[in-house]
């Protein structure tokens, strides 16, 4: 099973001790993102650094581990999926993660209700994931 991670997500798993973060270490699964995420830790990273209570040491360390786990795909892999993906949408801003999960046959893992509104791609959140993994549907 393939799943992308939403940005939300992404932000959550900077904090080690949440049930993302330990969710993310159990699940066996491929985890992946549009690599544009990257780019939107340095814009978010007071308000992760505040959250997760991290040093800034620490973060750039969970950072670099995080990213070793997760498989980044550029624009040009899965653009031609963005047309369909923002017209599913009542947020733009969400199309590419639904282009990247059309592109790659994957799930999306996302606590964000408008995400599953759309019916392209498979949506999760955390508490359906944990759900499927105490079924041992994981």
């Amino acid at each position: 099973m393939k799943l992308i991670l939403d940005n939300n997500i992404l932000f959550s798993l900077m904090k080690p001790d949440s049930v993302n973060s330990y969710l993310f270490s159990i699940l066996k699964v491929e985890f992946c993102a549009p690599e544009y995420i990257k780019s939107e830790f340095e814009k978010y990273k007071s308000d992760c650094l505040f959250k997760s209570q991290l040093s800034e040491h620490e973060f750039k360390i969970r950072q670099t581990e995080l990213e070793g786990d997760i498989k980044f795909f550029k624009l040009s892999e899965y653009k031609s999926f963005l047309k369909k993906a923002i017209g599913s949408l009542s947020d733009p801003d969400d199309s590419p993660y639904i282009a990247l999960a059309l592109s790659i046959n994957a799930s999306i893992w996302s606590n964000d209700s408008h995400l599953k509104q759309q019916s392209l791609v498979k949506v999760f959140t955390t508490a359906e994931l944990i759900e499927k993994l105490l079924k041992n549907e994981l």
